[in-house]
C-alpha cells in the first residue's frame, strides 16, 4: 500500500499535477530521500532505478546514463568505487550558490544550484554513490531537483553482480571513471562540467536570492 501511494505521489510530482513551486527545496528533498519504499522500472547490469514518466534514456554505457525530458538533459554518473568501498561524499561548499546537505544515516550527498547567466542554472546533485548534473531554465529548478532526486534515491545496486566483477574490470573502471565527487575535477566525458567551467563565477551584482527562486 505504501509503495502504491508513493508511486502515485511521484507521478503527480513529475507530471505537473501538483505545484512543486510552492514547496521548499528542504521539503522536496526530505520527502523523497526519507521514504523507505524502493521501486525500479529501469534495469542495468549492476544497478536499477526508477525513471519518472516524463523522462527517457537516450544513452547508457559504462555506468553513465544520458536522460532527457522535454527541455533538459540529465547526465547520470554511477560511482562503483565509492559504492563498493563505502566511501562517503567529500565536498567543499562553494560561495554564492544554493547548497543543501543530503547526509542521512545511510547516505551522504548534496544539492548545489548555481546561477550562471541567461536565466539558466546548473543543478548538481550527488547522492547514493551517484551524481546527476543538468542545466535548467529559470522556473524549472525545483521540478528538475525532484526528478533527479527520485532517480538517485531509487538506485539499487546488485551486490552479487558487483562484488563478482573481475579485478581487471574494476581496474578498467577506475582508469576510465571520473571522480564525480571531486569538486576540482572536470572530465572529458562531461558536457555539463565543460559548460560549467566556461561560465563559472557570478556577476557580483547579480547574486540570486535563493529564498525567492520560483
Amino acid at each position: 500500500m505504501k509503495k502504491a501511494i508513493l508511486l502515485f505521489l511521484l507521478v503527480l510530482a513529475t507530471t505537473g499535477c501538483v505545484d512543486i513551486g510552492k514547496s521548499s527545496y528542504d521539503e522536496i528533498a526530505n520527502e523523497i530521500i526519507n521514504t523507505d519504499a524502493k521501486m525500479a522500472n529501469t534495469y542495468r547490469k549492476g544497478y536499477k532505478f526508477y525513471l519518472p514518466q516524463s523522462l527517457y534514456v537516450v544513452s547508457s554505457a559504462n555506468y553513465n546514463e544520458i536522460i532527457k525530458s522535454e527541455k533538459e538533459t540529465f547526465y547520470l554518473y554511477i560511482d562503483l568505487i565509492s559504492y563498493l568501498n563505502k566511501f562517503a561524499v567529500v565536498y567543499e561548499q562553494e560561495e554564492n550558490i544554493f547548497f543543501k546537505d543530503l547526509t542521512t544515516e545511510d547516505n551522504s550527498g548534496y544539492i548545489e544550484i548555481k546561477n550562471v547567466e541567461n536565466d539558466k542554472y546548473l543543478v548538481e546533485i550527488a547522492y547514493n554513490c551517484a551524481k546527476i548534473e543538468v542545466i535548467v531554465e529559470k522556473g524549472r529548478e525545483k521540478l528538475v531537483v525532484s526528478e533527479a532526486l527520485i532517480i538517485l534515491s531509487s538506485i539499487q545496486y546488485n551486490d552479487s553482480f558487483l562484488t563478482n566483477l573481475s579485478s581487471e574490470s574494476l581496474l578498467n573502471y577506475k582508469e576510465e571513471n571520473v571522480d564525480i565527487f571531486d569538486k576540482g575535477t572536470s572530465g572529458d566525458n562531461s558536457n555539463i562540467l565543460e559548460w560549467k567551467d566556461e561560465y563559472d563565477g557570478y556577476d557580483e551584482d547579480k547574486i540570486p536570492d535563493w529564498d525567492h527562486i520560483q
